[in-house]
């Protein structure tokens, strides 16, 4: 059997690429890892996603930030494949704490060192992010296009991105920078601005509330249904794919429209319920940040395929399950 590595196994990404590997791959075990150390409620959301053999899966509560222990780890189990997706995936919360962005940065050095070292280097994927790119920029984003970080996440992401191109370089190594756009799915925490919005009309049913704050209503962005970035990625390590590439549905909707979906399908008037708080809003963030996938569509043959309205659709159904 063969050991496949995931860091931040019970995060969305690590669900949906669980359960696509269990699903593909009969020769596989996956080793994850993760903080939390009740597991209960990853496997009752994964079996919603597939129904897997609970003994395939291995999850660690490895310190990633000690680098003996990594070093240890990494020896032990000699994975085929890694995915990197540990750390924080919320802006905000590095702006709270950047030490929690420097962290993303520690992780990623001690697994590459680990491998580095013991001279092992299996298909890589470090899971990068389109918040590293400039906001100044009109046109679709892709893999050549202006990077200028603008928050202590996406400088400790894009310091990663910037590692990867030259470790290509050193050691020919199969190490793939994915420039993830934003993904959402039912799997996410209630401070993601999806999750925030279903919550409030799903509340709004059965409870009298103040208004709803947002931001922006014209704030537009690239939004993908989660599982098929996974797919994207999982096509990436098995195809011993290197390098960088932009994942995204090269398409940009509206926060409107994201509001205007959800109250529609609790049968709302969003108008009367959301209220405008630019206070809210980050300096220097872009109106529009749109994904170019066509590095990957023309490679792979990926796109995505599930469309804005039922995305969130899935959200909101699969999301009363939890």
């Amino acid at each position: 059997m063969n050991n496949i590595l995931i860091t931040g196994i019970t995060g969305q990404d690590g669900l949906f690429l669980s359960a696509k590997i269990l699903k593909n791959s009969k020769s596989s075990n996956i080793i994850g890892i993760s903080r939390k150390k009740d597991h209960a409620l990853f496997y009752k959301k994964i079996n919603s996603i597939h129904k897997i053999d609970n003994d395939r899966i291995q999850i660690h509560n490895l310190n990633l930030l000690n680098s003996e222990h990594v070093s240890s780890f990494i020896s032990k189990f000699k994975p085929k494949q890694i995915f990197n997706l540990s750390g924080p995936s919320s802006v905000y919360q590095s702006i709270k704490d950047p030490i929690i962005s420097n962290n993303i940065e520690t992780i990623f050095e001690n697994l590459i060192s680990s491998l580095i070292n013991i001279n092992y280097f299996p298909n890589f994927f470090q899971a990068s992010s389109s918040e590293m790119f400039s906001g100044d920029v009109k046109k679709k984003l892709n893999e050549d296009s202006l990077m200028v970080p603008n928050s202590p996440y996406a400088e400790s992401k894009y310091n990663n991105h910037k590692k990867i191109i030259k470790i290509i370089d050193n050691y020919d190594w199969n190490i793939i920078s994915g420039i993830m756009f934003n993904h959402e799915s039912e799997f996410r925490g209630n401070d993601y601005l999806l999750s925030k919005i279903i919550n409030y009309a799903n509340n709004l049913k059965f409870h009298n509330k103040q208004k709803l704050e947002l931001g922006s209503l014209d704030y537009r962005r690239d939004w993908t249904y989660a599982k098929e970035i996974m797919d994207a990625c999982y096509c990436l390590v098995n195809g011993d794919s290197k390098g960088s590439f932009v994942i995204g549905s090269g398409e940009s909707r509206s926060i409107k429209n994201m509001v205007e979906i959800v109250f529609r399908y609790y049968d709302l008037d969003w108008k009367e319920h959301v209220s405008l708080n630019s206070n809210l809003l980050r300096k220097g963030d872009p109106i529009t940040k749109v994904s170019n996938p066509e590095k990957i569509n023309k490679e792979l043959g990926w796109k995505a395929n599930i469309d804005f309205e039922n995305m969130i659709k899935l959200c909101i159904e699969k999301r009363k399950n939890f």
